[in-house]
């Protein structure tokens, strides 16, 4: 049976009576880095330099993926989608749930940022200067489907991000065939007069390990693209990308039941398991039952009639890592498996709720598709920017921010003034198990 699209994938504690709370609270104050002494002296001072001098305000930097960065004023108590309702108008995006908003906790562990909390609540005042990266959050696998071009152009440099950190790895005439249509797109054809060799690929930083045989294949290859568009260019790069095993995989590392060293990550067609970088095995999301954590335990549970064993076991390093994990499997499966989301109603009259109440609350990838459709938007130009990334010897360069005709105002928005585009779940709806 295959998971229940209105009510996502639960999760569920065995550890019963409140003293369960107080063994939580004890493993998250022992995995913190930081002293709680120092922390609590250094929470207020912090918090100041986040907040304006009459503090109504404090002020988030979020980083773009054209490495662009521009300071966003938040109200101390607005949720997460407020800050993110500002991005999305800024670039003035249609098609905004394939993105999110990352952020990074002591241990360097990425989370997005929750919509419907607070964001107060979810980064660390221990940061004097918040930041927020701009990122994709679901990588689709046939970018076919994706209807507008700016779109298909934050997507194409999210490839190239992950390219440049070495989270998208394949063999070098895959990476050099990718990284040629970067360069297609970033300065148009080759020219023989201007490009004698491949000493004009140098400038441009597009793998961990850049050397002249890598260029020289990136060469090859962008004299073969001549006539192409840089919306061609970025379309091809996608397409080839979403053929690589490790496309829009983020590894979280973990090990099993026998204390072996694996790596896990989730994507729209499941959980997946790694050795390194190696897949090893996938768990589709039409063989499992029931995904749940119970502290830093992460637990699959199958059909019995797929497998022999029901229940595969899985160990993070703390329990915030093993929820985190979790959240991105809600997410995942609701985007891409489930064609709508409906509202979740707040049962009255309950103190307490068994499980997580996370929700995803965004429209899924039908609802979004279906809506632009149906909008019939009329697609606009929009203004380019070369990454800082690509000019990389270049210490004092500037780079503008990613904007469609005509420019919209630098300043930021007032929050009254955004209506919100996504379908909101209640984030306080208790979790339901499935069966």
């Amino acid at each position: 049976m295959e998971f229940n699209c209105e009510q996502n994938i639960s999760v569920t504690y065995h550890a019963t009576k409140y003293k369960q709370f107080d063994a939580m609270a004890i493993e998250r104050n022992a995995s913190s880095s930081m002293d709680s002494t120092e922390d609590v002296n250094n929470t207020s001072s912090n918090r100041q330099q986040w907040l304006d001098k009459k503090g109504k305000k404090f002020t988030i930097s979020v980083y773009f993926l054209d490495d662009s960065v521009t300071a966003f004023a938040v109200q101390p108590k607005s949720l997460g989608k407020s800050l993110f309702e500002q991005v999305c108008n800024m670039l003035n995006l249609l098609e905004t749930d394939y993105f999110g908003l990352e952020y990074f906790d002591t241990n360097n562990c990425r989370f997005w940022l929750e919509m419907e909390k607070p964001i107060t609540k979810q980064l660390s005042f221990n940061y004097a200067n918040p930041k927020l990266y701009f990122a994709v959050k679901f990588y689709t696998p046939d970018p076919c489907k994706l209807e507008d071009e700016l779109t298909r152009y934050l997507c194409a440099l999210q490839i190239k991000k992950d390219l440049i950190d070495g989270s998208l790895q394949c063999n070098e005439n895959t990476a050099a065939l990718m990284c040629s249509y970067i360069i297609q797109a970033e300065i148009g054809d080759f020219n023989s007069d201007e490009c004698e060799d491949q000493n004009y690929i140098t400038k441009f930083k597009l793998i961990p390990h850049q050397d002249s045989s890598f260029e020289w294949k990136v060469m090859e290859n962008h004299k073969k693209h001549i006539g192409q568009s840089p919306a061609d260019a970025d379309t091809n790069l996608l397409e080839t990308a979403r053929r690589c095993e490790l496309y829009g995989v983020k590894l979280s590392a973990v090990t099993d039941h026998e204390g072996v060293p694996l790596n896990l990550a989730v994507n729209h067609s499941g959980v997946l398991i790694f050795q390194n970088t190696t897949k090893v095995n996938t768990f589709a999301w039409s063989k499992i039952r029931k995904l749940s954590f119970k502290r830093k335990r992460f637990l699959i549970k199958l059909h019995k009639e797929e497998y022999f064993g029901d229940v595969v076991e899985f160990l993070f390093n703390n329990r915030n890592e093993s929820k985190n994990f979790w959240k991105k499997c809600v997410e995942q499966h609701t985007f891409f498996r489930c064609p709508v989301v409906k509202k979740s109603v707040k049962s009255k009259g309950k103190i307490f709720s068994r499980g997580s109440s996370f929700r995803y609350s965004g429209r899924t990838q039908h609802e979004m598709t279906q809506y632009i459709r149906d909008a019939c938007t009329r697609r606009t130009q929009f203004q380019r920017s070369s990454s800082r990334a690509s000019r990389h010897q270049d210490k004092d360069f500037n780079s503008t921010s990613i904007k469609r005709e005509p420019l919209l105002p630098v300043s930021t928005p007032n929050l009254d003034q955004i209506k919100s585009s996504s379908v909101i779940l209640d984030s306080q709806r208790s979790q339901s198990a499935l069966g």
